[in-house]
């Protein structure tokens, strides 16, 4: 019990949240499945028990005290965070072109994805620093790569610039966090089919999950402050 790895993902109870979680428990982990709405997360926790251990935990990106009250929960059970996995994000209708792209909607898209995000980072970071060697994982997109989206025809300019965002979180926190054995590195799914993009997405979650279980489990020789998907570096 005591040498199991202990793991949030936030976002747990479905897409590719759910497939981390899945993931991380076939790795021996003990998971805590983190969840905005607590009978989502309890169901998705009872269908995965099967796996490994397993526990809801409410998590709201919006919601300071739920994150507070969650960070006190792990620090009384476990005293420690092994893995945290920031997959929680939202998609909006009104999101798109620079020149059209409804105010409101890329503010709430950069609200949850990218301070959302920060605020939960910076909740269960004194849990990650009492790990032994603590791994972030941001799961982020190429659609949060300047270089990326130069060159292809992506218009959602809340949904890129909240991934940005997060990516540059990677790169400020790795480096703040160098003289540690933590590693901080952003994971790229793919076109994954989640209800984000009305299910076109081409690969499974499962699939789109793979890059953000391999950071997690990442040996002390592992590379920080990067993005990657399953097929390598992504260019920023």
């Amino acid at each position: 019990m005591a040498n199991k790895k202990i793991a949030l993902v936030t976002g747990g109870n479905k897409g590719i949240g759910f497939e981390i979680v899945r993931g991380l428990l076939h790795a021996g982990c003990r998971v805590y499945l983190g969840a905005r709405e607590a009978a989502k997360g309890q169901q998705a926790a009872a269908e995965l028990a099967a796996g490994g251990e397993v526990r809801f935990l409410a998590v709201d990106l919006a919601n300071q005290a739920t994150l507070d009250a969650a960070a006190a929960h792990l620090q009384r059970e476990e005293g420690r965070l092994d893995i945290l996995v920031n997959n929680a994000g939202i998609n909006v209708p009104g999101d798109g072109v620079p020149s059209q792209a409804d105010v409101r909607s890329v503010a709430q898209v950069l609200q949850t994805n990218f301070v959302g995000t920060l605020a939960v980072t910076q909740t269960f970071l004194p849990l990650v620093k009492q790990a032994a060697a603590g791994r972030i994982v941001n799961v982020s997109s190429p659609l949060g790569s300047l270089t990326i989206v130069g060159q292809n025809d992506w218009a959602l300019l809340g949904y890129s610039a909240s991934k940005a965002a997060l990516n540059m979180l990677t790169v400020q926190l790795a480096y703040e966090l160098r003289e540690t054995a933590i590693k901080v590195n952003s994971a790229a799914p793919g076109y994954t089919a989640t209800d984000l993009n009305g299910f076109a997405g081409t690969d499974t979650p499962a699939q789109g999950a793979a890059e953000a279980i391999r950071l997690a489990l990442l040996p002390p020789d592992g590379p920080t402050g990067t993005m990657s998907s399953a097929d390598g570096l992504l260019p920023w």
